[in-house]
């Protein structure tokens, strides 16, 4: 059994959870609502305060699936309640970003600045002109935007240069040495 999998996802008050046909999940809470469509040969029953996921037999494709169902389902559950965030770094010289109304403009040392539309459902704030925050209610969406933020300038190894998560450690290169 798989020990995610088995777990039931607890349903906190002021979120309601509907079940369609063809496990279609929808998660409605107070910072919004998002809907999923969920794999066919599971079984996903919501009893009381809680959603439980359960597999029909032992094979390695249900076995992967199970553990999966469960935890988008719980990411949709806390998305709805708290919300994802993830922040971004800024470091190097002359490296900074601005904000203006939904476009995020990126100021990384490439001869124009690099300009990114918040997509729906996202929002991008600054902290200063070298700290973003990224946030939304899909942490699918948060992570996939933090990421292309990410790589518009990655961060190098020589001089810790470029945008980073700041959980992230940059692991430095000892730079050349000149012959004497």
């Amino acid at each position: 059994m798989s020990r995610i999998g088995k777990l039931p996802v607890a349903i906190p008050a002021g979120v309601d959870v509907k079940l369609d046909d063809d496990n279609v999940i929808t998660v409605k809470g107070p910072k919004g609502t998002l809907t999923r469509k969920l794999v066919d040969d599971l079984t996903i029953a919501v009893e009381e305060s809680q959603i439980v996921v359960t597999r029909p037999s032992d094979l390695k494709r249900y076995k992967s699936l199970h553990g999966l169902t469960r935890t988008l389902i719980a990411n949709m559950v806390e998305g709805v309640t708290k919300g994802f965030t993830k922040e971004l770094e800024i470091n190097g010289v002359g490296y900074r970003a601005a904000k203006s109304g939904n476009k995020l403009t990126l100021t990384l040392g490439y001869s124009h600045p690099v300009e990114m539309i918040d997509p729906e459902g996202i929002t991008t704030t600054l902290d200063g002109t070298n700290k973003i925050t990224v946030s939304g209610i899909d942490k699918e969406k948060v992570g996939q935007f933090a990421a292309e933020i990410r790589t518009k300038r990655p961060p190098e190894p020589y001089k810790g240069k470029g945008i980073k998560y700041t959980t992230e450690t940059i692991r430095r290169k000892v730079g050349k040495t000149g012959k004497k």
